[in-house]
């Protein structure tokens, strides 16, 4: 009877004093709980609240937002960003005067002007449609300007249009919208060079008899001539519009009674040339203009259109003082 009450006292104490039920009785959770959820996965961890900022540490933020927006913006280099005009090498580089390695070589050498003034340093930025630009004294064709030189085949009227519907000179500059004026006229039976452009300045000073621009003319006539027609060209033929003259005069060629003769004037009056070699006795077959002042027609074909280059365009320029 004693060890069955000491057995019974043993599985009393053993019930109810487990480490199970002592951390129950004590409220404590258990390792597993402590570790796991409910739900047997990871128990989520709870998120530390961010301590309230103050309302004077909100507003540093917000000026020190607003001065960084505030500030002005950093001057570019001069090679980068909106500024006013194109750096001289590359103008000239695009008006064909080399490519821009050589054109930096130009400006080296000082060869180069801008208003006047010679260029010595890399990197001047230029206006191509105001500023003045020469090169060895010579102004330089920028992009604002067009200089051509057409061979007007016979029968092209010398005006952009022709209310009767003939061909013109405006049917070889289709499609442009700048709009190009003629240097002078060509009889309609006279063929050869013939400038257009849009600059108008230098239209009206190379047509002007103040200036005195020289045209020289290729005449097919028959002959046989006499050795003095030279001089009385020169001397002056009288017309019913006034006396004219020849700057020059010579004999091309000559087979049999066929004479291929020059003569050069400085005067545009209408069949001027024509008018001068009939009034001496000596008509015309045949009329070719073959040079304008410095431009020359040279083996341009007829009815070839061609951008005259800057060594032209400059010379031309400097004929009639621009």
């Amino acid at each position: 009877m004693r060890s069955s009450g000491r057995n019974s006292n043993r599985n009393y104490r053993g019930a109810g004093n487990s480490r199970d039920d002592r951390q129950q009785s004590s409220g404590r959770p258990r390792p597993e709980e402590r570790r796991y959820g409910s739900g047997g996965g990871p128990a989520p961890r709870k998120k530390r609240a961010a301590p309230a900022r103050s309302r004077e540490y909100d507003a540093q933020i917000e000026e020190r937002n607003r001065a960084r927006h505030d500030k002005p913006a950093p001057r570019l280099p001069k090679t980068f960003g909106d500024q006013e005009g194109e750096r001289l090498q590359k103008v000239l580089a695009r008006a064909g005067l080399g490519s821009r390695r050589a054109c930096e070589e130009l400006i080296d050498q000082a060869r180069v002007e801008v208003n006047g003034k010679i260029v010595t340093s890399q990197g001047r930025r230029v206006d191509p449609d105001k500023d003045e630009i020469r090169v060895d004294g010579l102004t330089v064709a920028t992009q604002s300007h067009l200089f051509f030189a057409l061979n007007k085949p016979v029968g092209v009227v010398s005006s952009m249009e022709d209310p009767d519907g003939r061909q013109c000179l405006g049917d070889y500059v289709q499609n442009r919208e700048t709009r190009l004026f003629h240097v002078g006229r060509l009889d309609t039976d006279t063929e050869g060079l013939i400038l257009l452009t849009n600059h108008g300045e230098l239209a009206h000073r190379l047509t002007h008899p103040k200036y005195g621009v020289t045209k020289g003319y290729l005449a097919a006539i028959q002959g046989p001539i006499p050795r003095d027609l030279g001089k009385r060209l020169k001397a002056g033929v009288e017309l019913e519009d006034g006396y004219a003259r020849a700057d020059s005069f010579r004999v091309v060629q000559n087979t049999g009674r066929n004479y291929l003769v020059e003569v050069s004037l400085h005067e545009g009056r209408k069949h001027i040339v024509r008018r001068m070699l009939a009034e001496a006795g000596f008509p015309v077959d045949k009329l070719v203009r073959t040079r304008f002042g410095p431009i020359v027609l040279g083996d341009q074909k007829s009815g070839w259109l061609r951008r005259m280059t800057n060594t032209e365009v400059g010379r031309l320029m400097r004929e009639v003082g621009l």
